[in-house]
């Protein structure tokens, strides 16, 4: 078992020549983390060691392959943890060099149905009909459970201030129909908080963005205004606010703006210090985004056999409404080269085995084991000329 020591990870990467395509670089434009704020944030929720680490069965490891290269490309939500994951793994397998471009999740999905990359990471599942058209052979292999939390800039609160969202206020906020701290709405939600009468500053992702596609999923299935006039998606006609590009991009700009209101993945939030609130959930609770309370999401949701599924606005007293999950996509039948391919498979067993315990240290939360041991499972399907170059190991 590997032992790791997390540090910052970089939000940029060099990118190796991908294969079996030309060279193609990647458009999107990588975001710069930017200044902290100075002020007392408010507290947030840290990530808790888990009873149960998953590992790889004993008798496994990596095969010591040689000479590859790997290119990945997308979603920024999960760009902390790939680039720890990343890290440490050269390590332990120093023959393969893995870079992963966090460009958005639109991105990597058109960067993967071209062949532009080996893999690609994403946080709102292919459609069906996209798949069959473009990408028959695709598999999506979930690697982690994310919290997709509000975060805001607002100075002159009482310290140790934790504010409250109901999902009325996050959707009136984010149509524009909510423009002042102050507003009724605001302070209903927080009884005795003394709220400042100062503007509102929506801010969302300019690119195409998973992060966006669970934040529109939740807001859609909460407000039917929402639903009807905005709709959900990587991307959408937003009523409110300025974008920014990437989870570092959206922070950074709450981080700048007085009165700004974002939605992040949560390690963003932790890394820039950024307050989290508690959201009120399907039963009418407020809560924050734990490691128990983001698991509860994923209970009792039925699993697909495709593994692709939403966990936004999930029944349960104690789940946090706004997660999701964050896929790998893989092909099964058009890998042409078998060492790339056997590394690439190893890479992911590896993550979801070894590497589950990086995920909480960085705030995110581990599949649960139905879902891990299924996400395992499509491995077991990647063939190269008909040759299978994956089987799970017996545990």
């Amino acid at each position: 078992m590997s032992t790791f020591v997390i540090t910052a990870p970089s939000q940029a990467q060099t990118q190796p020549t991908p294969t079996p395509r030309p060279e193609v670089t990647p458009t999107r434009p990588r975001a710069t983390p930017t200044p902290r704020p100075r002020r007392t944030p408010t507290p947030r929720p840290q990530a808790a060691t888990p009873t149960a680490q998953p590992t790889a069965p004993a008798a496994w490891a990596p095969r010591q392959i040689s000479g590859v290269a790997l290119q990945g490309s997308g979603a920024t939500f999960p760009n902390p943890l790939y680039q720890a994951w990343i890290s440490v793994y050269k390590n332990v397998v120093p023959g393969v060099t893995i870079s992963y471009q966090a460009v958005g999740s639109g991105q990597g999905q058109r960067d993967f149905i071209r062949y532009l990359t080996d893999f690609g990471g994403t946080d709102s599942a292919l459609p069906a009909d996209r798949i069959a058209a473009e990408a028959p052979d695709t598999l999506h292999v979930p690697m982690v459970i994310g919290a997709v939390v509000p975060t805001y800039n607002l100075p002159g609160l009482p310290a140790g201030t934790v504010l409250r969202f109901s999902p009325e206020t996050l959707s009136g906020i984010y149509l524009g129909e909510i423009t002042r701290w102050n507003d009724p709405k605001i302070v209903a939600d927080n009884p005795g908080v003394p709220l400042p009468d100062l503007s509102i500053t929506p801010v969302y992702r300019s690119d195409s963005s998973g992060t966006t596609a669970i934040w529109t999923d939740y807001l859609a299935k909460v407000s039917e205004a929402w639903r009807t006039r905005v709709g959900a998606g990587t991307t959408v006609r937003w009523p409110a606010g300025i974008g920014a590009p990437g989870n570092a991009g959206v922070a950074g700009t709450v981080v700048r703006t007085e009165g700004a209101i974002g939605y992040v993945e949560q390690a963003f939030a932790i890394g820039n210090r950024l307050p989290v609130p508690t959201v009120k959930n399907a039963a009418g609770n407020y809560v924050l985004p734990t490691p128990e309370t983001v698991s509860a999401a994923a209970a009792g949701v039925t699993i697909p056999e495709d593994l692709r599924f939403s966990i936004t606005n999930p029944q349960g007293a104690n789940s946090y409404p706004i997660a999701g999950l964050t896929w790998i996509l893989i092909r099964s039948q058009t890998y042409t080269d078998v060492p790339k391919a056997q590394a690439l498979t190893d890479f992911l067993y590896w993550c979801l085995t070894e590497g589950q315990g990086a995920a909480v240290r960085l705030g995110y939360v581990q599949l649960p084991t139905e879902v891990r041991l299924k996400a395992m499972a499509q491995l077991n399907k990647v063939r190269v000329r008909g040759e299978q170059v994956f089987t799970t190991p017996p545990r």
